[in-house]
């Protein structure tokens, strides 16, 4: 695939362009190719914050807007290449190639299976910039896995969309249907790792497939992004071991990890009021209902079954998720709303377990969003209604030393002015 130096210097010139202004331009660039031109940049533009070693190499070129879309970040590529390692590895479902990219480079032969034709030339071009030696395979990945001999490790990442552009909710209508291939999967592999949607059902892909050793929910700056399924058939376990994981952009992790019997046998004591702190799971967390074994793990209480919020007297640092310090707490009579809304604004509004969504909320109560105020609507133990005002915690902290820090600069100017006189 090969571009002109028009059409080259064109991408480099114009990189930070609006795409879809730079489309209604073609007339004035008869040299450029501005189809590709255009597909270029708006594909570098999704890798600066997507996938940035990838933004760095020279050379490189990036498939159609959908595809990059739907690809992996660089910091869930990374992840699951942390999973995985041994001698011989293949990718059924190539696409862009990145998840391929850092999973290879745990395996001495990988291959990159794609049935596009577009995007396996694609992957010829950009390997070797990479540094990467990879076969790529121009086939159908369910006809090359019939065919091909036992790997280490096979990846998947089947594809989520309906016939009419919806996203599905079930494993069985992904394509490859990973239930229906199930035991070739692990008869070919001695680990199958499966990339699925956070969009599906967790529960109902586990009782689809009879391997699964390891679930792994992956979200990035809380919010969840892949499902990832680890088969095996070698290994002899009726427990599935499933792990939470949260990536920040401050590189900062969060890891939690449970059993569904630990689940499904841990007490979960509820708060009979809401105490100092309170403390939100990650949206890993959520998506995996680890909703009673956290309160054996922490020490904190539930506010109520369905509401998913936790509080506690004390402040827990590693706490899986964020952590508030409570200002106050309110119910909906108008002096006690007076009282909590004097002064305020606005405010960040989260609703758990609540009957009004967050736009009639913050119309009744005429506050704007954002600030450093967050407010969950939730219900509690007893079924009432509370609004509960936070801040995360250490922003008090900060305001106190900041008020201390004034008030010595206060004295140490009043004590020279005292001097000076």
């Amino acid at each position: 695939m090969q571009l002109s130096l028009e059409t080259l210097r064109f991408i480099e010139e114009n990189a930070r362009a609006d795409v879809r202004s730079l489309a209604l331009q073609a007339k004035k660039y008869p040299q450029v190719d501005m189809a590709m031109a255009v597909v270029q940049i708006a594909g570098r533009q999704i890798a600066e914050a997507k996938v940035p070693s990838w933004y760095r190499t020279e050379g490189l070129l990036y498939p159609k807007h959908l595809s990059m879309e739907q690809c992996s970040s660089e910091a869930t590529a990374i992840y699951k290449a942390g999973l995985v390692e041994g001698e011989t590895f293949a990718d059924l479902t190539g696409g862009f190639g990145i998840d391929c990219s850092f999973l290879s480079r745990k395996f001495k032969q990988a291959d990159y299976v794609e049935c596009q034709a577009e995007l396996c030339e694609l992957a010829k071009h950009n390997f070797p910039l990479l540094g990467l030696n990879i076969d790529v395979h121009n086939e159908d990945g369910v006809e090359y896995l019939k065919r091909m001999e036992l790997v280490d490790c096979l990846f998947l990442d089947p594809a989520r969309r309906d016939g009419h552009g919806g996203k599905t909710v079930a494993i069985s209508d992904c394509e490859p249907d990973v239930s229906a291939l199930e035991d070739l999967l692990v008869e070919k592999a001695k680990k199958v790792m499966v990339k699925l949607s956070p969009m599906l059902d967790l529960s109902l892909a586990l009782k689809a497939l009879k391997y699964v050793r390891e679930v792994h929910i992956v979200s990035v700056n809380n919010e969840c992004k892949e499902l990832l399924l680890i088969l095996e058939k070698s290994k002899e376990s009726s427990e599935i071991v499933i792990h939470c994981e949260q990536i920040a952009n401050t590189g900062e992790h969060q890891h939690y990890t449970f059993t569904q019997e630990q689940e499904r046998t841990s007490d979960c004591p509820l708060s009979a009021e809401v105490d100092a702190y309170l403390y939100e799971p990650n949206a890993s967390i959520l998506k995996a209902g680890a909703y009673r074994s956290l309160t054996q793990t922490y020490p904190v209480n539930k506010l109520h079954a369905s509401s998913h919020l936790y509080t506690s007297p004390y402040y827990i640092e590693d706490f899986p998720g964020r952590r508030f310090q409570v200002e106050a707490v309110s119910g909906f009579g108008k002096k006690e709303l007076k009282t909590l809304l004097q002064g305020l604004e606005k405010a960040n509004l989260t609703i758990r377990n609540f009957p009004s969504s967050v736009a009639e909320l913050r119309k009744r109560l005429k506050l704007k969003e954002g600030g450093e105020d967050y407010i969950f609507a939730t219900t509690l133990a007893d079924d009432s209604k509370f609004l509960i005002q936070c801040k995360k915690h250490g922003y008090t902290v900060l305001l106190l030393c900041l008020c201390h820090l004034r008030l010595e600069r206060q004295c140490i100017h009043t004590h020279l002015l005292d001097h000076s006189e």
